[in-house]
């Protein structure tokens, strides 16, 4: 059987040894998985461990105050563009209610010219008093001819009076 821990040869210590039982064909056996280690953190023998502590929590400090200043211009920035966000939309309602108001004035405008075309063709019509004095001379005229008519016996020309019909 093959030695679970390779072990290093005289010759090279890169390949690890192979044992003679295996075949020729086969693929060489897998080495074991050494195990990683994390190399300790750097002390030095002049400083106490409290402050190496410190020297890495002032770190942390230090990175928790840029952390905290970097909140602070986002916060600063989403303020503007919420501030900037406002003022467009005061704009665009300001403009929304010059364009209903241009829109209403134009809409007068046509009602206007509208206005102004009717009232040119109803001035150019008679006047109320023409056409009280037109009815007037209209019912003294009828009334003088069906005087003249049956004064001259001329009841011949008029056409005869349609018979009552009686219904079946």
């Amino acid at each position: 059987m093959t030695d679970a821990a390779p072990t290093k040869s005289p010759e090279s210590g890169l390949i690890p040894p192979t044992s003679p039982a295996a075949p020729q064909g086969a693929p060489p056996p897998k080495p074991a998985p050494v195990p990683a280690t994390v190399p300790p953190a750097p002390s030095s023998a002049a400083t106490p461990t409290g402050q190496v502590t410190g020297q890495v929590t002032g770190q942390v400090y230090d990175q928790l105050a840029r952390i905290e200043d970097k909140c602070a211009r986002i916060e600063d920035k989403y303020a503007r563009s919420e501030a900037l966000l406002s003022r467009v939309e005061d704009k665009m309602e300001n403009a929304a209610t010059r364009m209903n108001e241009a829109a209403r004035q134009s809409d007068l405008a046509a009602l206007r010219n509208e206005v102004r075309g009717l009232t040119d063709r109803t001035r150019r019509l008679p006047g109320t008093g023409a056409l009280v004095l037109t009815a007037i001379i209209t019912a003294v005229l009828t009334v003088v001819l069906m005087v003249a008519v049956q004064r001259l016996n001329l009841d011949s020309l008029l056409p005869p009076r349609a018979a009552p019909t009686t219904a079946q």
